[in-house]
């Protein structure tokens, strides 16, 4: 038995049916900083005004600190009490000024939740509770006011403050201090306040708007950092006017800016008109970041953005409606990215992305709707299911309506709740209205966690086709029985002689539990293409045939469909060589070598095309995943692959290699396709293969192909490998960043030593469980290396929970995301899961664990 109590003494558990409205609204509030890394002080004003016909006291929440002054109306006072960390303040009237001042540390925060200290940098995140680690306030999404900040520093140490909003005053000290003054007009909560100060240089750019304002952008980081922030400028402009044609959706204040710190919990943060970021997603250069690295800055950056209407002009009522802003602002940052580059390549990545980290999640313990009804740490819920689950909501919902009654809908959204806390209803009720749609059932997407699995069986008689579907959501945690969900389903028919269309594609919506569609004049054998630009987030189950799945591999008119074909191919091969030891490898050989030979087809997406599923994904599909059958299974499949196709694998690396290096969609594609076929050549055991890795290696001009021969390298028993890993240490080792890929790089490689060179690299001077971006690098992507996290002995995990242990006394938050691995315990043999749940006991009956932690390593045990 777990004793739930040796860890944290009975949790709180927060439920969505529980909401109230504010007993109390503040419509302005003014901060007065003054700035220490060791004590900064903090007063704040604000005038609140009692919401309703209640006796309620003022609640104001609090974590850590002690009250130095209470005033209200200007008067002391010794009225107030606290609860738990919260302040509460007896109030009668209906209108009162409330004022206080406290004493934090921010360079003893290492949680990175509320003000602290970053590299000599002061910053803040806020989302979703963390201001009221800076000073007491109603800390909920719900209640929105107007800001004026001012801040008082060292101007020596500190000669840049910055807030949300626009400056409105600055000015100089005697003693050598400086302060300066900010305000934020749109009323807005406390998730979104920032403040930043330190000595940073700017990258400044200008954007001027679709009515004709000129808005003042900046980059802040740090000088030596400077040269790196062109691509995030460039990327910021480009969202801006993006924003504006596509929604419509102009910039509202007269300043933009942007700061990258080294310690941060999130990519980024999108505080109004100061925007907080992870620096792995601001700085870039040919030498220091791949073409993943340039995309996901750009991507991000674009996310950010586009939450100052889809997020900060309409918030969240509450955290349960997370996905309000979250999963329609990773749609709008998606469609972004799509209309940048190849489309089909993005789209390929975000399934690819879903499958690997919302879909696991939608099977395992922790398992949520999108909409979630209870919680015990908010900041377990940013999730992929929130995310990325939610975008695809967003999607299916714009799919159904069609892009000019989608964009009406969004305007209708936009005008009716600025300004406001709104729900995930009042988004799906404005779809209806202007779209004019029915949407009451698709509503059970927000409440029903779980993948829809649907089974598609087509049959033809004559010149009649049938096809029958029917679809089933599988039972998770506290929703053991589902109803059918809406999905629409993209779907053609291709002719198995010809190849050629035989049905124009159209829009199925299943919302029942089963339905026969009948296709009249159909004249050959008809293949199914179904899903088509995977317009449902499903698994489909069908009766299509390894002929089948090559066919549309070669002939499907949707490149998503195409690749996905060439997928179930490898995948339905990989899946019986897994299970029943058969390994006929030639249907995917020939696949293959047909999309290596099409010219028409886009390199990037060919690239996606000719890769294998991940050994996870392989795994996804089994009653019980096998790591080391797995992993055998596709390092044979691989193998044949390089044998059977070298000269192709040749020609497809040559073709990249005399290409001066560019960043854009074509020499993305060339270079994506070559690093794919180094992989193959490799896995061939061709002669060469270490000296073509190595000489790549050294003579790449660019992070891209430098890093795909250190992967290639990292993977092989070579004596090449140690040069490598050295030489590319020694190159970076200045760079916080590069060393993450270093780290990042072995503890993905498919060594069987993987475990013991992971255990020795979180004893390397250059680790730290303090940085999160480091953790990640090495803990993080070792949790998902199938074969070595999950090795017989238990070692690995071992190592991840004493890691989990380790941090959560630095930084709970952090800690929590790196469990979910450890919790898909029953997927795995009898041996492997034992081990992984004696792991997770332990974690739970660590005396203080957080709540974060507690919560994830609980339901991981219960679910």
């Amino acid at each position: 038995m777990i004793d739930a109590q040796t860890a944290i003494a009975a949790p709180a558990v927060t439920r969505r049916e529980d909401y109230r409205p504010p007993e109390w609204l503040v419509p302005e509030v003014v901060l007065d900083f003054d700035l220490d890394p060791a004590r900064t002080v903090v007063k704040a004003r604000f005038r609140v005004t009692r919401n309703g016909d209640h006796a309620a006291s003022l609640k104001l929440n609090g974590a850590g600190q002690a009250p130095l002054a209470v005033l209200v109306d200007g008067v002391a006072v010794n009225g107030w009490r606290q609860e738990g960390d919260d302040l509460l303040i007896p109030l009668d009237g209906a209108a009162h000024v409330i004022e206080t001042e406290v004493a934090i540390a921010p360079d003893s925060n290492t949680q990175l939740m509320g003000l602290y200290a970053s590299g000599g940098i002061l910053c803040t995140q806020c989302e979703a509770e963390g201001f009221r680690r800076i000073t007491y306030f109603p800390d909920r999404p719900d209640v929105l006011a107007t800001w004026h900040v001012k801040m008082t520093a060292d101007k020596a140490r500190f000669p840049v403050l910055l807030a949300n909003g626009d400056p409105i005053a600055a000015g100089d000290l005697a003693d050598g201090r400086h302060w300066a003054e900010w305000h934020d007009p749109f009323p807005k909560p406390t998730y979104l306040f920032a403040l930043v100060a330190g000595d940073l240089a700017v990258n400044r750019g200008t954007f001027v708007t679709q009515s004709g304002r000129e808005v003042a952008l900046g980059i802040w980081v740090r000088a030596a950092d400077l040269p790196r922030t062109d691509h995030a400028l460039d990327a910021l402009k480009t969202a801006m006017a993006w924003d504006e044609r596509v929604y419509g959706r102009e910039y509202d204040l007269d300043v933009f800016n942007i700061v990258a710190v080294d310690d941060f919990n999130f990519g980024a943060m999108e505080n109004k008109g100061l925007n907080i970021f992870n620096s792995r997603y601001i700085l870039a250069d040919p030498d220091t970041a791949t073409d993943y690295d340039y995309d996901a800055i750009a991507a991000v950056v674009a996310h950010e953005y586009f939450h100052n209407w889809s997020g900060n002009r309409v918030t969240c009522r509450d955290w349960f409606q997370l996905s309000l802003k979250e999963g329609f602002t990773v749609y709008r940052d998606q469609s972004f990215s799509a209309d940048q580059g190849s489309a089909a390549v993005k789209r390929i990545e975000d399934v690819r992305g879903l499958r690997a980290s919302q879909f696991p999640e939608d099977a395992g313990p922790l398992a949520h709707p999108v909409r979630p009804e209870s919680y015990i740490e908010i900041s377990n819920f940013y999730t992929a299911t929130i995310y990325n689950k939610g975008a695809e909501l967003i999607r299916m919902m714009a799919t159904i309506l069609g892009p000019a009654r989608f964009r009406a809908a969004t305007d209708l959204y936009f005008a009716r709740f600025d300004g406001t806390a709104a729900t995930c209803e009042d988004f799906v009720s404005c779809m209806e209205e202007a779209g004019g749609v029915d949407l009451s059932r698709f509503r059970l997407w927000y409440a029903q966690a779980g993948t829809p699995r649907v089974s598609a069986g087509i049959s033809h008689d004559g010149g009649r086709a049938t096809l029958r579907l029917a679809q089933h959501v599988p039972p998770t945690p506290g929703q053991p029985d589902k109803q059918p969900m809406v999905l629409p389903l993209k779907l053609r028919l291709f002719g198995a002689e010809t190849g050629k269309p035989l049905t124009d594609e159209q829009l199925v919506l299943l919302d029942t539990a089963a339905e026969t569609i009948v296709f009249d004049d159909v004249v050959e054998r008809p293949v199914l293409s179904i899903n088509r630009g995977f317009s449902a987030p499903v698994i489909i189950e069908s009766d299509r045939t390894a002929a089948d799945l090559a066919f549309l591999s070669a002939h499907d008119d949707d490149p998503f469909a195409r690749y996905e074909a060439m997928q179930q191919l490898m995948l339905d091969t990989l899946v019986a060589a897994t299970v029943e030891g058969r390994a006929d490898h030639q249907a995917v050989i020939r696949a293959v070598a047909g999309t290596l030979a099409n010219p028409a087809l886009d390199r990037a997406f060919v690239a996606e095309a000719v890769l294998l599923p991940s050994e996870s994904f392989i795994g996804d599909q089994l009653a019980t995943a096998d790591p080391d059958a797995i992993f055998d299974a596709r390092e044979a499949l691989r193998r044949d692959l390089g044998v059977a196709l070298a000269a192709a694998w040749r020609a497809a690396y040559d073709a990249a290699g005399n290409e001066p290096y560019a960043y854009n969609p074509h020499a993305k594609g060339l270079r994506r396709l070559r690093n794919v076929a180094l992989g193959y050549i490799a896995a061939s055991g061709a002669a060469d293969a270490a000296r073509l890795a190595f000489r790549q290696f050294e003579a790449a001009d660019n992070m891209t192909d430098r890093q795909a021969a250190l992967t290639t390298l990292a993977n092989s028993e070579w004596d090449e490998r140690e040069a490598a890993l050295d030489i590319f240490h020694y190159r970076y080792a200045d760079n916080p960043l590069v060393l993450d890929k270093w780290f990042q790089t072995q503890a993905l490689s498919t060594r069987g030593d993987t475990p013991a060179v992971v255990a020795q690299l979180a004893e390397h001077p250059d680790f730290t469980l303090a940085n999160p971006n480091r953790a990640r690098s090495l803990v993080g992507a070792f949790s998902v290396n199938q074969r070595a996290f999950h090795v017989i002995d238990g070692s690995g995990y071992r190592f991840v929970a004493d890691q989990i242990v380790a941090l959560d006394r630095i930084n709970p938050q952090t800690a929590a995301r790196l469990l979910p691995p450890l919790g898909r315990w029953r997927r795995f043999d009898e041996d492997r899961a034992a081990l992984m749940k004696a792991e997770l006991e332990r974690i739970v009956a660590t005396a203080g664990l957080s709540k974060d932690t507690f919560e994830q390593a609980s339901k991981s045990l219960e679910g």
